[in-house]
């Protein structure tokens, strides 16, 4: 099963969660139980755990007279458990692309994104030192949605894994979005970055190893 549409595959109070909060766009915890026909308990229960599984996330009203109203909604991550085209159209417009233009222009299509990311992390970046961009590298690409984990080999290595690829479709028939990826890795962190495995490659997620040199 697919670790991101898993909890829209359930049948559980998680599910019907995240579809109300779908089709209502933002709600508290007792209209969700009204709406559910459960305890306001059970409700929060799921919440707190679809909360920390970074599906939910919350807002604060202030109100003048009586406690703060905590507002709930879907993340971006969350978007991602719904039916969308979005994969489909990409790939048939960089196939058209292809055939307008010829292979060369969809690689320089893929540099010219990759320059256009790097410039965006710099930014995120600027000041850091090696540990301070790996940590900074894994919380972009986690929030874009690739579900990073970071973990720390020695003081000069470390290992990063993308659970989730978000241009799967685009970069299975086009490798030039793999390639950019390594390319704006090694660029970013001034370093020796190898991939070890590779979810367009048939691999279970993207794993690399990067060694400050």
């Amino acid at each position: 099963m697919n670790t991101l549409t898993a909890p829209l595959r359930e049948s559980s109070t998680k599910r019907e969660i995240l579809l109300l909060l779908k089709k209502l766009g933002s709600t508290t915890i007792q209209e969700m139980s009204e709406h559910l026909g459960v305890t306001g308990m059970a409700v929060r229960k799921h919440v707190n755990a679809l909360k920390k599984d970074n599906y939910i996330q919350s807002s604060t009203i202030r109100q003048h007279i009586g406690r703060p109203t905590y507002i709930y909604s879907l993340t971006d991550l969350a978007e991602q458990l719904f039916p969308t085209q979005y994969d489909v159209l990409s790939l048939e417009l960089m196939e058209e692309i292809n055939h307008m233009f010829g292979e060369l222009f969809v690689d320089e299509l893929f540099k010219r994104r990759r320059k256009r990311l790097e410039q965006k992390y710099r930014l995120a970046m600027t000041g850091q030192n090696f540990e301070e961009k790996i940590v900074t590298l894994a919380k972009i690409q986690d929030n874009a949605g690739y579900m990073t984990s970071l973990v720390k080999i020695h003081d000069d290595k470390y290992s990063l894994e993308e659970g989730n690829c978000p241009i799967f479709q685009v970069a299975s028939r086009y490798r030039q979005a793999c390639q950019c990826e390594l390319a704006l890795f090694e660029s970013l962190l001034d370093s020796r970055v190898e991939r070890k495995e590779c979810i367009a490659d048939g691999g279970t997620k993207c794993s690399f190893t990067f060694e400050n040199i």
